[in-house]
């Protein structure tokens, strides 16, 4: 006759450490059933043993599609997270953080949210959230824009209705609003001061949303971004926009009565790709015709190769792509770009390393019409 164990779950430890445990208690019978076969460890001269059962919290997608990590059900329930499937063979709980205005988490794949989400904020609010360090080896959080619609800017290109803000880290992150779903960046931590992120919305009737997730990385892990990098892309091929870049022109005026920009001010930040091994440069190039404008008037130009200026004639807003080289092997005379074109992908290819691309935007577009930004295309190429 096979015994019975009725097992009982217990829990042991807490989900900071990485691994969760479960004791189990398992008492005997004589009655007939499958034997399950735990670890188990001493009391048997009582008649009942204590076996662990343990797993590794790591992360797992939800049945909503969004990730978590792998906990027990009762630490879930005790970070404020909500059970989101199984995991672990069916003894965890894939266990989704989705955090409102106010609440700090030091969890890996946090998800910040407005209030009531996904319904959208309309009129005057101001929400805070705070990151903490899961552990004292961390050193990055990488913030995921899964969705962020905000006011656009006034015509000048300033956030003067809504406002994104993150601070508290060792890089500096630029102000930004309007609509930036799908974009990301990486914030260094400064020791261990916390990362704030504040969301202000001014009155009115415009519709915002935003669920910002936060992923911790540690010190020593490959995915870390190199210092300088608010923007790191791993693939060999992607689409790199500027914030708030979009293919139609902005509805308000600038300060001069002509079309405005929705290309936002007072950026200065590098975007990097990381380097895969056997592939030794990089071609940026236009996602379409119209996709790269960041200075001048762009009503006023056709688009295409006359539009374009370099160099020293793109003082105030543009980007910048280190030693970048045409393709018959001649160094490029300046390796800055603006107006309203950028070279394609025949033109050249950048071979200086790490694969930069910087981005800056004076805190002046007043004379700047109609500019949207740039949306630009990148391929890392074979080595060679």
């Amino acid at each position: 006759m096979n015994k019975i164990f009725l097992v009982e779950f217990v829990l042991l430890c807490y989900l900071k450490a990485g691994t969760s445990f479960l004791y189990e208690r398992q008492d005997q019978s004589n009655t007939s059933i499958t034997e399950r076969q735990p670890r188990l460890i001493g009391l048997w001269s009582w008649g009942w043993g204590v076996g662990i059962v343990r797993f590794q919290n790591s992360a797992c997608t939800g049945e909503t599609g969004l990730v978590g990590t792998c906990y027990t059900r009762r630490q879930c329930s005790d970070i404020g997270g909500s059970a989101s499937g199984s995991c672990a063979s069916n003894i965890g709980v894939c266990c989704v953080l989705q955090l409102g205005c106010g609440n700090s988490s030091s969890y890996n794949n946090t998800y910040f949210v407005n209030t009531n989400y996904p319904t959208p904020v309309t009129g005057g609010s101001r929400c805070v959230y705070t990151i903490e360090k899961c552990n004292s080896d961390i050193c990055q959080a990488r913030i995921e824009f899964i969705s962020v619609t905000l006011a656009q800017p006034d015509g000048d290109g300033n956030c003067v209705n809504d406002t994104l803000t993150i601070r508290g880290g060792g890089s500096v992150v630029p102000v930004i609003c309007g609509e930036n779903s799908g974009q990301h960046v990486y914030v260094q931590f400064y020791e261990d001061q916390d990362i704030q992120i504040e969301v202000v919305t001014s009155t009115g009737t415009f519709s915002r949303i935003w669920n910002l997730r936060v992923m911790q990385i540690a010190c020593n892990c490959p995915t870390i971004a190199p210092s300088g990098c608010l923007m790191y892309y791993t693939s060999i091929s992607g689409i790199v926009n500027s914030f708030n870049y979009g293919s139609t022109e902005s509805s308000t005026l600038n300060s001069i009565g002509a079309t405005g920009t929705r290309q936002l001010v007072n950026q200065n930040y590098g975007v990097c790709v990381a380097m895969i091994p056997g592939y030794c440069s990089i071609i940026w190039s236009q996602t379409s015709y119209n996709s790269f404008t960041v200075s001048n008037d762009t009503e006023a130009y056709l688009f295409g190769s006359n539009a374009g200026t370099f160099g020293n004639e793109c003082p105030y807003d543009f980007v910048i792509v280190p030693a970048p080289y045409l393709t018959n092997g001649s160094l490029f005379y300046t390796d800055r770009f603006c107006g309203n074109y950028f070279p394609t992908v025949e033109i050249f290819s950048a071979f200086s390393k790490p694969f930069v691309l910087t981005v800056v935007n004076n805190g002046n577009d007043t004379a700047d019409v109609a500019n949207r930004g740039f949306s630009l295309s990148y391929t890392q190429q074979l080595c060679r």
